[in-house]
């Protein structure tokens, strides 16, 4: 058992695995973050609905999953250990007191490190045929005017193989499929830089827009499509 990280299934060399990054919101009982409550239920401490999609994938898909057991606002697992918003001071206009003058090197230690050993032991084992990078945005954002449109949206760096398949069979759905959106996944990617394109691995980086994302029956929906689309990208990798 670990405090940053939980794994559900058994890989399958050639097979599909999960990852999500922001899954959980939980906060460790001797880290005290000074926010209220209710901020913990919201976008900037967790990515909303990709816990239960992941379970979904894992029990109900056969896409065993790599899940992130802290909050992002205790230790972000998708950025670099040097970036500003590991440990992040404020987010989207909520200051988070109990970061500021945090031991970063200890939330390194304690969290990110054990996350990306463990994803990489996993993933060097698995042998994958693709990963899917599971993620969720909220439809808009506190400190911008900007409304986020897209249902989906659909992340790369530089290796946008996957992307490319992904795009049009999501919009074949009837979906309003962000390219690169709503942000871009040459800014923010850490975890697949480091484990799929340094690596050679395919992966789909995949962002669910979060209000499509908060019942039982969004996150059985969400998983089934996911899975179909996972599943036909990594057939035409082949």
């Amino acid at each position: 058992m670990s405090e940053a990280y939980r794994q559900l299934g058994t890989p399958i060399p050639g097979g599909i695995v999960c990852t999500a990054d922001h899954a959980s919101n939980a906060v460790p009982a001797d880290i005290d973050l000074g926010i209220p409550e209710h901020l913990l239920h919201e976008h900037i401490a967790v990515d909303i609905g990709t816990e239960a999609i992941a379970e979904r994938l894992a029990r109900d898909h056969a896409i065993p999953a790599h899940i992130a057991a802290v909050s992002r606002l205790v230790c972000d697992l998708n950025r670099e250990e040097t970036a500003p918003g590991l440990v992040p001071p404020d987010s989207d206009g909520h200051p988070i007191p109990g970061n500021f003058g945090a031991d970063r090197e200890a939330r390194l230690a304690r969290f990110h490190r054990p996350y990306h050993t463990a994803l990489a032991e996993w993933l060097g084992a698995a042998k994958p045929a693709l990963i899917l990078s599971l993620h969720s945005f909220t439809p808009r954002l506190a400190t911008s005017e900007a409304a986020r449109p897209w249902q989906v949206g659909v992340l790369y760096n530089q290796d946008d193989r996957a992307a490319r398949i992904a795009i049009p069979l999501l919009a074949a759905e009837g979906l309003n499929v962000g390219d690169n959106l709503p942000y871009s996944g040459r800014d923010l990617n850490y975890t697949m830089n480091r484990h799929a394109e340094g690596e050679g691995r395919p992966y789909l980086g995949i962002e669910i827009r979060q209000d499509l994302a908060q019942a039982p029956e969004d996150h059985a929906r969400w998983a089934a499509l996911l899975a179909e689309i996972a599943q036909r990208v990594a057939s035409t990798l082949r």
